[in-house]
């Protein structure tokens, strides 16, 4: 069974897909366009891509350009993630993921931290302001 969870907005979006969780927050100038790699040493997801993946992670880092410009990479080259959990909001995430028109949500509800794992099936719906835990037969 599906579990739902609450959400706030920060852009719009539908999608879903594979959950990838970051514990360290991502700087995207520090992935590969290509493919979507982490390349920043010392990231715990470092050689790990985060192309089609509902990202789910702390929060952003760096400067606006570099992190605007990691992002618009990553679309450029259709390698970035399908949408953005964040856990703490930042005006430089926040401003790139609108310009760039990649779904992001924050502040999910309670338990969902707890629950969620990588490699499950996740639905980002942000007119229902849900993320759903989509169970896969």
């Amino acid at each position: 069974m599906s579990q739902v969870f609450r959400c706030k907005r920060v852009s719009s979006g539908i999608v879903e897909g594979e959950a990838l969780i970051s514990q360290d927050a991502i700087l995207f100038y520090y992935t590969d366009p290509a493919t979507g790699v982490v390349t920043e040493d010392g990231h715990c997801l470092k050689g790990v891509s985060v192309k089609d993946k509902i990202l789910i992670f702390p929060g952003g880092k760096g400067s606006s350009s570099v992190q605007a410009d990691g992002m618009y990479r990553l679309d450029r080259d259709g390698s970035a993630p399908r949408a953005l959990i964040v856990e703490e909001l930042d005006t430089v995430l926040v401003s790139s993921a609108v310009v760039m028109e990649m779904p992001m949500v924050y502040h999910v509800e309670a338990g969902f931290y707890d629950r969620v794992k990588n490699g499950d099936w996740v639905r980002v719906d942000t007119e229902k302001l849900t993320v759903e835990l989509v169970e896969k037969d």
